[in-house]
C-alpha cells in the first residue's frame, strides 16, 4: 500500500487498459476537467447504482467540458457487459492489478467484511483540474446523490 495523494498534488499518470482496447491516462484529458471515479466491481448493486448516475448526468458534465472516467480492476472484457446490460455511457477503464492508479492513489487497501479480510479498492472518487492537479477528493463514497454532487463541485471549479 503506497501513501495516499492528496488534494493539489498532480494526478498519478498510471496507465490502464480501455474496454475497446488501448490505454488511458489522465494525462490524456490535459487541458480539460476530469472526474475519475473509482469503485470496487462491475455489477454490484451500489457499483450499478453510481455508474447509472454518473450516466444520467454524463450530458451535462459534457455541457459543462468535464470528463469522466470510471475505474475498477475487472477486466476490459467485463467492462464492456457491464456497460452494455445497463446501458452506461461513461468510458471505463481497466486499472492493473498491481502497481496501478489505486495503488499509486493510494486506495487499494485491506477491507474486512464478515471477519474476512480482502484487499479492495476504497470507493473514492477525484475532481482533476485543468493542470492535472488534484482540486477535490471524495473518499468512502456513499452513492445516493454522489453523481450531482461531484457535477456541482467540478461546475464550480
Amino acid at each position: 500500500m503506497s501513501e495516499r495523494v492528496d488534494v493539489g498534488e498532480a494526478m498519478p499518470d498510471v496507465a490502464m487498459e480501455s474496454p475497446a482496447g488501448g490505454s488511458v491516462k489522465a494525462s490524456d484529458f490535459a487541458g480539460q476537467k476530469l472526474v475519475v471515479f473509482f469503485y470496487p466491481k462491475d455489477d454490484t448493486p451500489g457499483c450499478t447504482t453510481e455508474n447509472k448516475d454518473f450516466t444520467a448526468l454524463k450530458d451535462e458534465f459534457d455541457a459543462a467540458g468535464i470528463a469522466l472516467l470510471g475505474v475498477s480492476k475487472d477486466p476490459p472484457a467485463k467492462h464492456q457487459k457491464f456497460s452494455a446490460k445497463h446501458d452506461l455511457t461513461v468510458p471505463l477503464a481497466s486499472d492493473p492489478v498491481e502497481n496501478g492508479l489505486a495503488d499509486a492513489l493510494g486506495i487499494w487497501v485491506e477491507k474486512n467484511m464478515y471477519g474476512r479480510k480482502y484487499m479492495g479498492i476504497e470507493r473514492t472518487t477525484y475532481l482533476v483540474d485543468t493542470d492535472g492537479k488534484i482540486a477535490r477528493i471524495w473518499r468512502k463514497v456513499k452513492v445516493k446523490g454522489h453523481a450531482a454532487d461531484v457535477l456541482e463541485a467540478a461546475r464550480e471549479l
